[in-house]
């Protein structure tokens, strides 16, 4: 999708709502994520923009950081997120800030630039993949469903952590070397489906597992059409509509990949026509749900696509 394709309106709402003094988000409650209350001052600050790098830091920092995970609600949108006093607040505090970037959430550096906090690292998991946009192209921007993504990331944190507190650098490299053996682990799973399913032609609603699928070797036979309009809320036409049917219909798929977090009549039409079909279908989510952790996760997201193939 186009870096700015989706969030300018809810970009500028959520900056309005940031910048009005005392006010916190939609439901009158500041939106925190997984924060620690009560923890020590001489803890790091960290404030990330999801859940998703808001765990990796935890997991990282262990008990030398706090973090604030702006969006943290598996029912949110992140494309339409709404900021909140409250997360101005935290970021004008944080020493380290762990984004997306790549248009995914433009709304923390705004925020950040009017929290007026020129000091934090700041750390951009697009551009620290290697794989940021080119100029006006299309850009799938979930790179946290590219694990390789995910271990460059750690480093990189590791690295932001430690020079803010240089006495525990030991422990956020033991820390980081833990997490980055068990992504290794993940990926030889989907190095072990890629030797098994090479080529076997999938269907997803929106771009969000592509890394994931491209690195087992699956191919994605979704209409463009379909999956951009999914994702930028946009209308699907018919004959775009009526493609993606013909997957399940025609069976020229195995399985159907499905964001259960950005659901609407499009995909669940496509996902009652996988279903009618006997074409598994494998639900996804943008941020971390309840109570995981991003390596269970990724686990639960691996085995769930193994299972569905292996049918």
């Amino acid at each position: 999708m186009k870096a700015s394709s989706v969030r300018g309106p809810a970009v500028l709402m959520g900056l309005a709502l940031a910048l009005a003094p005392g006010c916190a988000g939609p439901s009158g409650a500041a939106s925190h994520g997984n924060s620690q209350a009560g923890a020590p001052s001489s803890t790091i600050p960290v404030v990330a923009s999801t859940n998703v790098y808001g765990d990796i830091v935890q997991q990282i920092g262990g008990g030398k950081v706090t973090v604030v995970s702006i969006i943290s609600d598996p029912a949110q949108d992140p494309h339409s997120y709404e900021a909140s006093a409250q997360n101005r607040l935290e970021l004008s505090k944080a020493k380290v800030v762990v984004e997306n970037g790549g248009g995914y959430d433009d709304f923390v550096g705004r925020m950040l630039h009017s929290a007026k906090n020129s000091s934090p690292a700041v750390i951009d998991a697009v551009q620290v993949s290697g794989k940021a946009p080119k100029s006006g192209g299309e850009f799938n921007e979930h790179v946290w469903y590219d694990l390789p993504a995910m271990g460059k990331l750690a480093d990189r944190i590791t690295g932001a952590l430690a020079r803010a507190a240089p006495a525990d650098a030991d422990v956020f490299r033991r820390n980081a070397k833990a997490f980055k053996d068990k992504l290794t682990t993940l990926e030889s799973k989907e190095r072990q489906i890629k030797a098994d399913h090479a080529g076997t032609a999938v269907a997803v609603t929106e771009p969000v597992p592509l890394y994931m699928t491209g690195a087992m070797g699956l191919r994605n036979k979704t209409p463009t059409d379909f999956s951009q309009a999914v994702e930028e809320g946009g209308d699907v036409s018919p004959q775009s509509m009526q493609r993606t049917l013909t997957l399940f219909t025609g069976k020229q798929v195995d399985a159907l990949i499905y964001n259960k977090q950005t659901s609407g009549p499009p995909t669940e039409k496509v996902k009652t026509a996988a279903e009618d079909n006997g074409i598994p279908v494998v639900p996804v989510t943008e941020t971390l749900p309840p109570g995981e952790h991003y390596i269970g996760w990724m686990t639960a997201n691996v085995g769930a696509i193994r299972s569905a193939l292996d049918r």
